[in-house]
């Protein structure tokens, strides 16, 4: 997978909204958080739109991400907020032309997902899933602050405050993001690619535990999660009794053979790490962390023993 450089001081960021309207004040605040890191930050033709339940139609949003992404000035392509409707700008893409552009950082999660996926898989460049502008960075908490300012001016620095439900070490690609669109995104053309031999990195918020388990199971009758090199749980906020949520995470996957990590701050709520899809990362049960690794470690690709 090809990498790509972080933004440097100075350099010039795109702030675009592929999927639901953003709130003004939150946006302006956001875009000043970034502006106080250094950054050039220039603004989407259509971020401030709204139409229905998305942030503009499908075609104006797919432009803009387009322009972001192909324009040579841009260093970095950041995401306004989630919501729904990124998946709706697939086919509004020309993926030729995304792929003879200069690989640059996608940034942004929850709803995200679906760019995280379709990036990945047709651009094989890392993404990478943390905060957005005019929800979590409009006022960001000091830990979500510091991870988000190391991981957008050069590299993720792990995250760690995990608690083991499997145990054991876990080495590959990360891989993954929100439940709910990587289920959704099963059976499409954008399908996100079997996580045989990766960490997947799952999370959630306001789904209860019955349909995180519907979604659970769809990935695993799917064969999605068939040779995981270990799995990575995110955050689950609003998502119902936690007891209930936990014994349905471990008799879902605790029988896959792989180290399982809960409790990672990633996702939603705060604070939020941010970590590089599509890069090789190291889960440690015994630490609770994930952590960025080295692509040649020769125990990536499965669980370490």
């Amino acid at each position: 997978m090809t990498g790509v450089a972080a933004p440097r001081p100075g350099d010039r960021v795109a702030v675009v909204a592929p999927s639901g309207p953003v709130d003004p004040a939150g946006l302006d605040a956001g875009v000043r958080w970034l502006r106080g890191l250094g950054l050039d930050v220039r603004l989407g033709a259509h971020v401030r739109d709204r139409h229905g339940f998305f942030a503009g139609d499908d075609a104006a949003r797919a432009a803009d991400l387009r322009d972001a992404w192909c324009d040579p000035e841009i260093a970095a392509v950041l995401c306004a907020r989630g919501g729904y409707g990124a998946v709706r700008v697939l086919d509004h893409l020309d993926w030729t032309e995304l792929a003879a552009a200069r690989p640059k950082l996608l940034h942004g999660s929850s709803d995200i997902t679906a760019l995280h996926v379709a990036f990945g898989a047709r651009l094989a460049v890392p993404t990478s899933f943390g905060p957005m502008v005019a929800t979590l960075l409009a006022d960001p908490d000091p830990v979500t602050a510091a991870a988000t300012r190391t991981a957008l001016l050069g590299e993720p620095s792990g995250v760690s405050g995990g608690r083991p439900l499997v145990p054991g070490r876990a080495a590959g690609p990360l891989t993954g993001g929100n439940l709910s669109l990587l289920a959704s995104m099963l059976g499409t053309p954008y399908a996100p690619p079997p996580a045989r031999g990766r960490i997947a990195l799952l999370e959630d918020v306001g789904e209860e535990p019955y349909r995180v388990d519907r979604m659970l199971t769809q990935l695993l009758m799917s064969g999605w999660l068939d040779g995981v090199a270990g799995i990575a749980l995110g955050s689950w906020t609003r998502c119902g009794d936690p007891d209930r949520l936990s014994a349905v995470l471990g008799e879902r996957l605790g029988g896959l053979g792989a180290p399982v990590v809960a409790g990672l701050p990633v996702g939603h709520g705060a604070p939020q790490h941010t970590v590089r899809l599509g890069a090789a990362a190291l889960l440690d049960a015994g630490s609770g962390t994930l952590t960025p690794a080295d692509p040649g470690d020769p125990s990536e690709g499965g669980p370490c023993r």
